[in-house]
This record gives C-alpha cells, structure tokens and sequence, in this order.
C-alpha cells in the first residue's frame, strides 16, 4: 500500500488596515526549490511597503498559489510544501514527519505570541493574548510603521480589495468612506472605484465647513501608516519632557580633508557616514542618551551597542530605519551601509528589526533646505540630533572675517535621563569632531 505523502498549505496571514487581499509582487522560491522555517518565499505589496512573507513550514515547495501580479485573499492558500523524507512508498519517514510537525507548531506558538516571524513588518499585535512577558518594549519610532493600531473611530471602518484598490481612490481624491462596496459583506473592488470615479466630481465638492464658511474641496482619509505616525508623534509629545539645544558647526576642515583624500585617489566615503561616525563616538562617551526610560518599572535604560536610527523621506512617508550594529563599524563600513539601507528604504523592503530597533536617531533636514529643526524624538529613544543644510557664510577665525562652510546642528534630549550639562558635552564631542576630524579619526 502507498503511503500518504505530507502536504503542508500556508494561507495569506491577515496584514491588517482593513486589507482582505495582497498583491503578489515576486516569488523568492519556485516549485521544486527546497526551504526552511522562517525563509522568505514572496514579497506582497501592501499600503505601507513591499514585505516578505516567511514560510513555517520546511521540505520541498510543492504550489505557488498565485502569479506575480495576481491578489490573493488573506485567509487563502499561498504556498503549499511539501515534508521532506517522503519515502519511496509515498510514506513520510518518522523523523521528518517529527520535524514537519516541531516546525509547525512553532510556528503556531510564534504566531499566538506575537513574534516578528509571522510577517516581516507586520508582527502580531501586542494586545493579543501571550504566554511571554516581554522584558523590552517594541521600539516605535514616530516616523516609523507602529505595531500596534490605534483605536478605531466610532464608524465602520471600510473594508478595500486590496492596497492599490485604496490608492486608487486616493489618486483620484475620492474617499473610501464615500464609496459604497458592492463585493462581499460591503467590500470595496476597484470596479467601485471606476464607478465612483465615473460618477464624476469630488463626493466633498461645494460642501461647506461650519468652522470656515469655505467649501470643502477634499477630504482624504488618514492611511494606516499615517495613522500610525501621528499616534507615535502625539505619544512622544505628551510623555517625553524634552529640551533643545543647538550651535553652529563649522564643516570647512571636514569638506577640506574630504576633498584632500579624494585626490590622492582614496574612496571617500559621504559626509553623512562621517556624521554617523561621529556620532556613535559620542554616544560611547555618554551612554544615558543610547537607550530609553521603562516608566513602569522607573528605571533608566542604556544599552551596551548601538542601532543608529536614520530619518529618511520615502514615497511611502517618513521612515527611520536602523544601522544594527553600528558601534562597530569604521566610517567606511557606515558608508556602506547607509547607501544600502537608504535603497531599501525607497524600496519599501527594510526589514521589521531596522524600522522597530533604534536606540538613537540622526536626522539630515538639511537635505530639504533648511536651516533648523526642533525634531520630535522617536519614542521610546531619548534624543535625536539633526543637521541643517550647509552653505557659504562670513565666519571669524582668528580675528579675520572669511568665507567658512557653517552648517546648524539641533539637539533634542528627554531631560528626564539627564541635564543640558550632558546634552552639551554630547554636543560639543560631535562638534569638535566636525570642526577638527583629522584629529578626531585619529583617535577613533
């Protein structure tokens, strides 16, 4: 008698923000390729990135259901594997059988607890019921996909087909909230949309506000990743007491030893990476401001290692992904990977512990022309240190007026982890480093 051969479906895990469906963008493995626990085998594109999806199951891939391109329903078949140590007999061997089995009921307590393995970018809320006691809270920044969703408004959040089903509506100015679903239980398909949009004119035109007396021209819904974005920032402002400091830098020696290096033919690497170098060196010298405050406890947290945290302007919004590692990394290597991280970003494909694991965050605004900004900290860290854009101004040095390269720093610290004495020697190690970084790399 032929025995049973073992075939084990993954489903579409539910992504949240009210999405019933996916789009599969590309297959990571193909039918006969052989995986693991936890290994990426798709990325799928919802409203606030391009995620993986991991696989729980080990052995041989067996279907793909779904082509690139195609949507695939939350709660339906994605991918189905196949246990390795089928026998000739069609028979599993005992020992994969035990291992097929180990593997999915991991998964399975993963899932119930929470774990990040679920679906990079979209672990299981926190809320939910957990045997585990987390001894360290996720690391939400305001710029940054939160894990948890904010409370739901008093109406019926609608239910859309699918992220692009979403955009489309918002391409053309159009609410979900207006748009009545046709598909199962009020779903919202894009033939909707078509018809809404068809129907012609904003469903807001020439409606009238009772605070201004103006028409209203358009209403947009707040997106998931907005929403998370304005709860982070609202949380950072009413709990964190914070301060800001500021001075400005003189880049010129700093411009000059690049410039130097660059024509004995060296690899120089971005003025940026000098700023994340230098910054990592100060944070060694003062390890109150890498960490957070655990309020429930009322103890203060510094952290042995630093992720260095990075605010960058994306399609999909504000993001601050993190360096892991980066207190032990030489300029060059920060180089590296600020470039690959950036790229990452664009693409909506960095991963769960970049957005989630920053103990400290640099933010470059002076790439949108300005001068100064008083950040907000990404909570739960406990400063941010940003830099204004750099440009020729008068500046005495040694008693003459010349022409220097003066750029603004700002700092912004939670003063309950410490007094304007630190921020300040903070500040000044990472000026004085700018100011004279030949001596500085020195000694780094």
């Amino acid at each position: 008698m032929g025995g049973r051969v073992s075939i084990q479906t993954f489903n579409l895990p539910d992504l949240g923000e009210g999405l019933t469906e996916a789009e599969v963008v590309r297959w990571l493995v193909a039918v006969g390729d052989v995986v693991v626990v936890d290994q990426p085998v798709v990325e799928v594109e919802t409203a606030k990135s391009i995620v993986e999806v991991p696989s729980p199951y080990a052995g041989t891939v067996s279907t793909l259901h779904g082509e690139e391109g195609q949507a695939v329903d939350v709660g339906k078949p994605l991918i189905s594997v196949q246990a390795n140590g089928v026998q000739a007999s069609g028979s599993v061997a005992p020992e994969a059988a035990t291992a097929a089995t180990a593997a999915s009921e991991q998964y399975r307590e993963e899932e119930e607890a929470g774990s990040g393995n679920v679906l990079i970018g979209y672990g299981t809320p926190e809320g939910e019921a957990s045997g585990r006691r987390r001894t360290r809270k996720t690391a939400t920044s305001p710029v940054v996909v939160a894990q948890r969703s904010t409370p739901s408004p008093p109406h019926r959040v609608p239910r859309v087909g699918s992220p692009l089903v979403r955009q489309r509506a918002r391409e053309a100015g159009l609410s979900v909230h207006t748009i009545t679903g046709t598909g199962a239980d009020g779903l919202i398909t894009r033939s909707d949309v078509e018809a809404a949009i068809a129907a012609g004119g904003s469903p807001f035109e020439n409606e009238p506000s009772t605070r201004t007396g103006l028409a209203v021209s358009q209403r947009e819904p707040m997106s998931g990743f907005r929403t998370a974005v304005s709860a982070a920032m609202s949380r950072s402002r009413s709990e964190i007491p914070e301060a800001t400091v500021w001075v400005d830098v003189d880049f010129t020696e700093l411009f000059t030893a690049r410039k130097q290096a660059a024509a004995r033919g060296a690899e120089v690497p971005g003025l940026l990476a000098y700023l994340a170098r230098f910054t990592v060196a100060a944070l060694r010298a003062h390890p109150e401001l890498n960490g957070e405050v655990d309020a429930e406890r009322n103890e203060l947290i510094q952290y042995d290692g630093i992720n260095l945290g990075l605010a960058m302007q994306t399609d999909r919004g504000l993001v601050a992904p993190a360096i892991l590692g980066a207190h032990d990394m030489t300029t060059a290597a920060l180089d590296v990977e600020l470039r690959r991280l950036t790229a990452a970003a664009c693409e909506g494909k960095v991963t769960q512990a970049e957005l989630t694991s920053g103990t400290f965050t640099l933010n470059n605004y002076g790439g949108f022309g300005v001068d100064g900004s008083a950040a907000i900290i990404n909570h739960p860290q406990v400063a941010i240190l940003g830099f204004g854009r750099i440009i020729d101004r008068p500046w005495v040095v040694d008693g003459q007026l010349v022409v220097r390269k003066i750029g603004q720093m700002s700092f912004v610290f939670d003063h309950r982890v410490c007094d304007g004495g630190v921020a300040a020697g903070f500040m000044r190690q990472v000026v004085d480093a700018i100011e004279s970084p030949v001596q500085a790399i020195s000694h780094l």
